[in-house]
């Protein structure tokens, strides 16, 4: 996080006392000696601390869990603890994308041609008829044995923290209703072996908001890390923390190592993370529409699901079952394909597929399952 607490004696102790720490384990960890948190807890706001002891504190809040920092930014008190910016309401379009490998299995399922994405695979699609998603949510048949449910919600939310739990909460029925509905679609002899959906992936597009500047951010970073905003012991019954957590991280924003900027200056903010996508124009008529992010998240998450089934079964000791037509050469070709700039693409349409591609860490896997099929003779 950035370093916007004023960190004074009493803020330095409060901190410790959030995460439940001795006076002596909390100067073990930060490499003081337990005198100067002795004298934090007892001079409180009449202790200035140098900016190295506010920078380490800075990088420890940092790495605190949500339930410790609701706990340090509620002690805080007095005005700061609820002014600050509007936590909402806010409107997004959420994209979800539940992939999964069928194999053969995939062409028992009737459904339209489509065109092809930035991968060059082969599908075809039919409804989702998921009951909480718009008209346009399709399954997603590739000719190479995957499947995957592009699920798109409209939510009006009053804070990112209920967008959140939304998130946490549907993710597990929405795994179960994927495996029922392609189950459901399957001829009866073949509905037993409908394989597990293990996770989703999701896509904000932010369309409406109060925020602006650094606090608009700050949302963007948040809609890609959404753990922060919630208490996710049972994630089925995830709860949000409180406001004091939300409006703290909107303004001090919230930085994460593996999340990827590809904004185009006045043009759109967009972040990329291991979880999920998070868009925002700002000129809508010069942005990505959210057509093009859909496009490449549905190769990516289907070559995601090719590559895992090949290499979980190298690791279970069994040899992949894959047609020669979608063996290490068509990972080779995908991979490139996907890699590769082309003239026709737009800088912005460039900073995204890489944002996504090295946060996915697919072309590393697409290698990894490429030489597993190759040594298979496949």
């Amino acid at each position: 996080m950035a370093a916007v607490v004023q960190w004074t004696g009493r803020e330095a102790a409060l901190l410790g006392e959030a995460m439940r720490w001795s006076v002596r384990e909390y100067a073990a960890r930060l490499g003081v000696e337990t005198t100067t948190v002795t004298r934090w807890r007892n001079k409180g706001s009449t202790t200035k601390l140098k900016p190295a002891t506010a920078e380490m504190l800075d990088t420890l809040k940092g790495r605190c869990p949500p339930e410790a920092l609701e706990v340090f930014y509620a002690s805080l008190g007095g005005p700061e603890a609820t002014s600050g910016p509007a936590l909402g309401p806010a409107t997004v379009t959420s994209h979800k994308f539940l992939p999964v490998y069928v194999g053969e299995d995939v062409d028992l399922i009737e459904g339209v041609s489509c065109s092809r994405g930035p991968g060059g695979l082969v599908r075809r699609s039919t409804p989702a008829d998921h009951p909480d998603a718009a008209p346009e949510s399709r399954l997603h048949l590739y000719e190479c044995g995957v499947s995957v449910f592009h699920l798109v919600q409209r939510r009006e939310v009053a804070t990112l923290g209920d967008l959140a739990v939304w998130r946490y909460r549907t993710y597990a029925s929405d795994l179960r209703w994927a495996s029922r509905r392609l189950g459901d679609l399957l001829p009866a002899p073949h509905r037993a072996r409908v394989p597990a959906f293990s996770y989703v992936l999701s896509a904000y597009l932010l369309e409406d908001s109060p925020w602006e500047g650094p606090n608009l951010r700050s949302a963007l970073q948040l809609l890609t890390t959404p753990s922060v905003l919630v208490n996710r012991k049972h994630p089925e019954a995830a709860t949000r923390l409180g406001d004091d957590v939300e409006r703290a991280l909107l303004t001090e924003g919230f930085e994460h190592a593996d999340v990827h900027d590809f904004g185009s200056s006045a043009i759109a903010l967009g972040l990329a993370g291991w979880s999920g996508v998070a868009y925002h124009p700002l000129a809508p008529e010069r942005a990505l529409p959210m057509d093009a992010i859909a496009a490449l998240e549905l190769d990516v998450q289907a070559l995601w699901a090719l590559s895992s089934y090949v290499l979980d079964e190298i690791e279970l000791g069994r040899d992949p079952v894959v047609p020669s037509e979608f063996g290490w050469r068509f990972l080779r070709g995908a991979n490139t394909r996907l890699t590769a700039a082309r003239p026709q693409e737009t800088a912005q349409h460039q900073l995204m597929r890489e944002a996504v591609l090295a946060t996915s860490q697919l072309p590393e896997r697409l290698r990894t399952a490429q030489e597993a099929l190759r040594e298979s003779g496949i």
